[in-house]
Order: structure tokens, then sequence, then C-alpha cells
């Protein structure tokens, strides 16, 4: 891992939301990866795939709110488009979920 710099300017490119997990299921033939329903503050919830299915049960992630990457290109992972990225821990020894300190609006951005 490197510790190369971006500019302030290149920060700013990144639109952070928490999202509010409205759904949560285990991808068929994957033991890593789950489909995730994202409420990010838009008319319909974004379809996020998160290779986290090691770490927590989908049924523990419903109502969860967490940040997510919403402005990503779109990837293609497993035949299904991935419209962003669930921002999480990795302590090496382990597997950690970020969440704010209270309720907020889905779709609040992060700064």
């Amino acid at each position: 891992m490197t510790n190369s710099t971006i500019s302030f300017d290149e920060f700013q490119k990144l639109d952070v939301r928490i999202g509010t997990i409205v759904s949560a299921e285990r991808l068929t033939g994957s033991d890593k990866l789950l489909k995730l329903g994202v409420n990010v503050g838009e008319q319909t919830p974004r379809q996020i795939i998160a290779g986290i299915a090691k770490y927590v049960a989908p049924e523990a992630l419903l109502g969860a709110q967490c940040p997510f990457v919403i402005n990503l290109e779109p990837r293609t992972i497993r035949d299904l488009e991935s419209q962003g990225m669930l921002l999480a821990i990795d302590a090496g020894d382990g597997f950690a979920l970020l969440h704010p300190s209270r309720a907020v609006a889905a779709g609040s951005r992060v700064r």
C-alpha cells in the first residue's frame, strides 16, 4: 500500500453518501459476495455488490446505515451491475462497518 497524496480538488470529486441497506442477499455460488439494495436518497434503491459475506450475515445488514461511494463508474460483477461501493474497514485481523453516530436521512452527504 502506498501513501500517495491527492489534491483537495481530486478528493472533492468523490460523492460519498450515507445509504440505508433495504435488502441483502448472498449471491448463489459465491461465499464472498452479497447483493445489497441501498437507499441513498434516490427514487430507486441502488444495487451494490459487496465482498463482505464472510464477515456479516445478510439479515444483520437490514436497516444499517453505512457510507457508500455513489459516483463510481458502474462495474459488472457476476453478471450484475454494481452501482457504487460500500466503505468499510479492513483491520487486518477482521472487518468492521462504518456507521454514523446517529440515524441520518438516507442520501446524507459525507464531508
